[in-house]
């Protein structure tokens, strides 16, 4: 007989799919700070106050007399709470039919992929329509123009604010980029899910995004600088000591999980937990920038040429 708590083969398959899962997650937010060129994650305890913020200063009169005191030029941080940083709760379940009739890999870890594809978007939803909040209005006659002014206001904001700005991102809906093709050739690349080009137009990245996301006719920038990944840590131990034990990833924990089976309904289990916010600071450092046209017909091609063009999620 075996003694009790002996460690199965089981157990570590379960483990293992439980590392695997974390890993896959954290990987992917790394090769998306990659991609946007820097992302600061902050850890934030439950409860603390996401603030979007404007800058504003006053600059006095230079032209001061010898021995006349010096007026201070007047800045002004405003902030607006946004919203409070909380833990969100996931569960999935697969029953022992849905495995008999498909199969492992089918049932359980084709599951897995969606549910972490799923659980990527929707940080980064929330994180698109926060963006279409921006301040910094502009209407131009064309995309390239919209790109242009767009990279040139967030730089000019920052540069009030006496903020270093390395590079700017770019979002802009995918059909306006495909009209934009018939008369410029890109290199469009798919990776992580999420589709980009790379240093065009003087721009870091651009991220080529849904009608639900940004709709057509509208360009939004802001410096790499201004984007913070806020989340709150999974491996809290807190959470330990009441009974709930979840696998996490490296020191930057973004997300636990944790799967079991549930002999009472012959389902498996997946649960997942996450606080995490992709935020840009500075709302008056976003640019919204809308354009007109030309109407341009897209090409007729089914898709352009793609570098990496490796999909995962």
């Amino acid at each position: 007989m075996a003694k009790e708590n002996l460690t199965k083969s089981a157990d570590l398959q379960v483990t293992a799919r439980e590392i695997d899962f974390v890993t896959r997650f954290s990987r992917n937010w790394e090769h998306l700070r990659e991609i946007l060129g820097i992302m600061r994650p902050i850890r934030k305890e439950p409860g603390a106050v996401l603030k979007s913020k404007t800058a504003t200063l006053v600059l006095q009169d230079g032209n001061v007399g010898e021995g006349e005191e010096i007026p201070y030029s007047k800045a002004t941080i405003t902030e607006t709470p946004y919203q409070e940083m909380g833990v969100e709760k996931f569960a999935k379940a697969v029953s022992i039919e849905n495995i008999k009739d498909h199969g492992y890999e089918v049932a359980v870890q084709m599951t897995d992929d969606a549910f972490l594809f799923e659980l990527q978007t929707n940080v980064t939803s929330r994180f698109y329509t926060y963006l279409n909040t921006g301040t910094l209005k502009g209407s131009y006659s064309t995309l390239q123009a919209a790109i242009a002014m767009a990279k040139g206001a967030v730089e000019n904001k920052f540069k009030k604010m006496h903020r270093t700005s390395t590079g700017v991102v770019g979002f802009a809906n995918i059909m306006d980029v495909y009209k934009y093709l018939s008369t410029a050739e890109l290199t469009i690349q798919n990776e992580f899910g999420f589709n980009y080009i790379k240093n065009f137009l003087g721009f870091n990245t651009i991220f080529l995004l849904s009608d639900d996301e940004i709709p057509q006719g509208r360009f939004i920038a802001t410096p790499v600088e201004n984007i913070v990944l806020y989340y709150v840590d999974p491996a809290d131990s807190d959470f330990a000591r009441a009974g709930l034990n979840y696998t996490t990833d490296g020191e930057t924990s973004l997300i636990g999980f944790h799967t079991e089976g549930n002999y009472h309904t012959a389902v498996s289990e997946s649960f997942a937990i996450m606080g995490m916010t992709l935020f840009a600071e500075y709302i008056d450092a976003i640019a919204v920038i809308s354009f007109t046209g030309p109407e341009v017909t897209p090409p007729a091609v089914a898709e352009p040429s793609r570098a990496a063009a490796r999909s995962k999620v």
